[in-house]
This record gives C-alpha cells, sequence and structure tokens, in this order.
C-alpha cells in the first residue's frame, strides 16, 4: 500500500514539474506498481522531433521486462540534421576530405608554391675532392727568342690581350742582319746568273756559243739557286719570312734613313693574355746565360682544376665525368680529362684533370676549389626533387595538385642523390605536383585537420 501511494505522489510532482522527469529504471518501477507508462512519457517531454523514443515505446505495449539504465542510450534524442554542439564550427567540403588542402590557383601563385610534372631522370653520385685553379698547359705560351741579340722594343705590356701573330716585342740582331744579307745577296747572284744562262741558251741555239760556255754558265746558275734555297731555309729556321725580308729591302731601298736588316721581330704563338714579362727595353738575349724568352702568353678561356684523389676512391673516377666546381658562391661545371696512372709516392694519391671553361675569367690560377665528381649516374622512372617531399605522421607524401588544390600522396622512395629520389610507388610519371615551399602545404594540411578533429 505504501508503494502504491509513493508512485502516486511521484507521478503527481511529475505532471506538476516539481519532481524532474525519472529515470529508466524509475519509470521502470512505476510502470511495475500499475502506474500507466503515457503519464511518465508526457513528463518526461516528447523528443525534438515528435516521435516517441523506441524502448519507451516497446514498454507501452506492455512487454513488462526491466531494461534498466541500458536502455537509457537508444532514449536520447537525436540531434536535427546540421545541427552542432556550443562551441562547433562549420567545416568546407574540402576540409571534410582527409589528406585535401583546398587552394585556389590565385592563392597558389601568391604563396610562391611551384608546381611540375612528375617524369623520370637520373641520380647522380658523386665524390668531393678539394683541388686548385691553374692555367691549361695546352693554351700556355712563352714568347722565344731564337736569336742573339739586344731588346730595341716592346710593344706589349703586362695584362695585355694578344692575337695569335701579333709584334709584341722587337730585337736588334746581327745575327739577323747576316742572315738576312746572305739571302739578298743569294737573290741578287741567282738573278745574274739565270740572265747568264739564258743568254748562253740562246747563243747556243744560234751556234754562236759552244757547247762548253753553256754547260758553264747552267751550272753556275744552278749553284746559285741551291745557295738561294739554304739561305732561305737560315731565315726560315730563324722564324723569318723570305718574302716579308725581300719586301722590307725594298721600303728601305725607298727609305734610305731607315733600315730593318738588323731588325727581328717576335710574335705571339698564340692568343691569349700577357700574364708575364721578363725582360726590359736593351737586355741582351738569346746568348749564353741571357733570357731565352720575353713574354709569357695565357688564354685562360680555359683553365685546369689539380685534384688529388686519394686511391680508395680512385677507382670511380672516370675521364670524361662531370664536376661541379664550387669556390665561395661561384659554381661552373667542367669534366675529368686526364686521370693519372701513377701514384704520388708521399700523398698516396693520384692526379686528376679537370677542363673547367672561364670565359669570364672569373676563375684565377691558384684559386683553391671544391670539386664534386661524378662517379656514377642511375636512370629512374620518376624523380623528384627533394623539395617536393614532405614527412607527416612518419610517412613521406609529396602534394599532387587536383581541381580544388592538392592531394596528400603518400610514396614509397628507393635511391636517391644530393638533390633528389627516385619514387618507387605513389605516384606515376605526368603528374603534377607541388615541387618549392610545399611546407606551406604540410602546415595548412596540419591545420585544416586540426580543425576537422575539433
Amino acid at each position: 500500500m505504501r508503494i502504491l501511494i509513493t508512485a502516486a505522489l511521484v507521478a503527481a510532482g511529475v505532471l506538476v514539474g516539481a519532481v524532474p522527469a525519472v529515470s529508466a529504471f524509475v519509470r521502470g518501477l512505476l510502470t511495475s506498481a500499475g502506474l500507466p507508462p503515457a503519464i511518465l512519457t508526457f513528463a518526461a517531454g516528447p523528443p525534438p522531433d515528435g516521435k516517441a523514443p523506441k524502448d519507451e515505446a516497446d514498454h507501452a505495449e506492455g512487454d513488462g521486462h526491466d531494461h534498466g539504465e541500458a536502455a537509457a542510450p537508444k532514449a536520447a534524442a537525436p540531434k536535427a540534421e546540421g545541427a552542432h554542439a556550443h562551441g562547433e564550427h562549420e567545416h568546407s567540403e574540402a576540409e571534410g576530405e582527409e589528406g585535401h588542402v583546398k587552394m585556389t590557383a590565385e592563392q597558389i601563385e601568391g604563396q610562391d608554391i611551384g608546381v611540375a610534372k612528375a617524369a623520370g631522370g637520373t641520380l647522380s653520385r658523386h665524390i668531393l675532392v678539394p683541388g686548385t685553379v691553374t692555367p691549361d698547359t695546352d693554351r700556355i705560351a712563352r714568347v722565344p727568342v731564337r736569336v742573339v741579340g739586344t731588346v730595341s722594343e716592346m710593344r706589349k705590356r703586362l695584362g695585355d690581350d694578344v692575337r695569335k701573330g701579333d709584334v709584341v716585342a722587337v730585337l736588334d740582331s746581327r745575327e739577323v742582319a747576316d742572315a738576312k744579307s746572305e739571302y739578298l745577296t743569294a737573290m741578287v747572284q741567282s738573278e745574274l746568273q739565270k740572265i747568264n744562262f739564258e743568254r748562253q741558251q740562246r747563243l747556243l741555239a744560234s751556234a754562236a756559243a759552244s757547247q762548253a760556255a753553256f754547260d758553264n754558265a747552267k751550272a753556275v746558275f744552278q749553284e746559285n739557286q741551291l745557295k738561294v734555297d739554304l739561305a732561305r731555309q737560315k731565315l726560315s729556321a730563324l722564324g723569318l719570312n723570305a718574302a716579308e725580308v725581300a719586301t722590307a729591302q725594298k721600303r728601305d731601298e725607298a727609305t734610305p734613313n731607315t733600315s730593318t736588316l738588323r731588325q727581328y721581330e717576335l710574335r705571339a704563338p698564340i692568343a691569349g693574355r700577357i700574364v708575364e714579362r721578363k725582360v726590359d727595353v736593351g737586355t741582351a738575349v738569346g746568348g749564353t746565360g741571357d733570357p731565352a724568352d720575353v713574354y709569357t702568353v695565357a688564354d685562360l678561356s680555359t683553365v685546369w682544376i689539380e685534384l688529388a684523389v686519394p686511391t680508395t676512391e680512385l677507382a670511380e673516377v672516370r675521364e670524361g665525368a662531370r664536376v661541379a666546381v664550387k669556390s665561395g658562391g661561384r659554381s661552373a661545371e667542367g669534366k675529368v680529362v686526364f686521370v693519372s696512372p701513377l701514384l704520388n709516392a708521399e700523398t698516396r694519391s693520384a692526379r686528376v684533370v679537370v677542363s673547367l671553361p672561364n670565359k669570364d675569367m672569373a676563375w684565377r690560377p691558384g684559386t683553391y676549389v671544391t670539386a664534386e665528381v661524378e662517379t656514377a649516374t642511375d636512370q629512374v622512372p620518376v624523380r623528384v626533387a627533394k623539395s617536393a617531399l614532405q614527412t607527416v605522421e612518419g610517412k613521406r607524401v609529396v602534394f599532387v595538385r587536383t581541381d580544388e588544390g592538392f592531394e596528400k600522396r603518400e610514396v614509397e622512395l628507393g635511391r636517391s642523390d644530393d638533390d633528389g629520389f627516385e619514387v618507387v610507388s605513389g605516384l606515376k610519371p605526368g603528374e603534377t605536383i607541388a615541387v618549392a615551399n610545399t611546407f606551406l602545404l604540410k602546415a595548412e594540411l596540419g591545420k585544416s585537420e586540426a580543425d576537422h578533429d575539433h
């Protein structure tokens, strides 16, 4: 009886709002006591969608079972579609897709996010070796003195550019004067003997001269021809041109106060720059103990890099290999032109020579450099730059360009070099990926996923 009275009082309290809605367990007890379930359902209030919860509908059928608190979650009112709890905010469709970063073309350009198509490439392995810039020995020459004489003119100064064949200095030489005189005398004698020979030939034809006179004239003429040839060869040995000597003699005859007989012109053997001057005007040259050359000319448009490669790495170096040369903030590319088969007994290293273009003359002989010598190359179907890769949750990823922005794509990497990696799987050739400032995409991705989890 007490139970019935208590149940009646609780029900009344619920109806007037003095007692809050009871739990499913209490409702079960009240129902067992004979209280109509409709009263309790009304007291609890209708759900937002106006439909009775499934568990209470089951109780309304009078199954008589006690479900206890396990049935409470079923009685919870579902949220209306599109509703959010306090503190939540709406997410865009792109943000809702995991691994996507929504970004317009203008935003991509504004943040300097570079993109490029994935493609095959070459992976290069190399070794680092110190080196020194030296002149190319094939492009350096001295201006030699071939005769004994005295320097009368120095026409080029240190640092001047010269072309091949330019006159750089003039000597005064008695030896040259003798050689020129011998040739010019032989030429004059040859002309006279030629005239006499032709005259004897005509007289013999008209029976006005004997055969003996003709034979004698012929022998003298041929002898003088031989003297001319010998004198010409002597001039050539001194570096003189017989025709130029004869022409200069004719000019001297026209200007009696000027004589070039003793002059000997020194010419540049190659095009380049005067890098060394060894004599002054009035210096005796060519004799015993005298300077043997007056200038050094170097063509520095190409220089050499002298490397000393240790024996442990020598087997990997090949002639023709590409070499990246760096010094300070400057860099250039050359190639190996010589690998010495001999080892330095003291350093146990081999001499390796690299040919390096030097059009702007920036690489000066004597400069210390660092050389990256290519030792091997591997062709790979897909190669990406290191700047295109990011690490997300411990996995290496790239960002593939999509219509709405970028998609995070996990990739498997293979071999590598200093600049890039081989992609074994996860990326196909031709797909467009971000290759510059990809850390911005990683930051945007982390921000988007954090907002979504919130």
